[in-house]
């Protein structure tokens, strides 16, 4: 068996971008889940990565959803 380092493969991961549920990521946007789910579909928010049968969204691409939004507000 494999001798592993756990600190170090926690270390390494500590830098990777977490994966959200939608049910995780609906109140960051501060919308309920069928709204985040109707946004998804109409291309506001992106498509989810698909691991199988789960729906991820990766944090940044949900934190880029408000920045877009902040964007546009000024822009406007």
């Amino acid at each position: 068996m494999a001798n592993i380092d756990y600190q170090s493969l926690h270390a390494s991961t500590a830098a990777v971008d977490p994966l959200l549920t939608g049910k995780e990521a609906a109140p960051i946007l501060g919308m309920s889940y069928p709204t985040f789910l109707r946004k998804v579909r109409e291309g506001m928010i992106p498509k989810p990565l698909k691991l199988g049968a789960l729906s991820r969204w990766p944090q940044s691409e949900i934190l880029s959803v408000i920045e877009k939004a902040k964007a546009a507000r000024t822009a406007a």
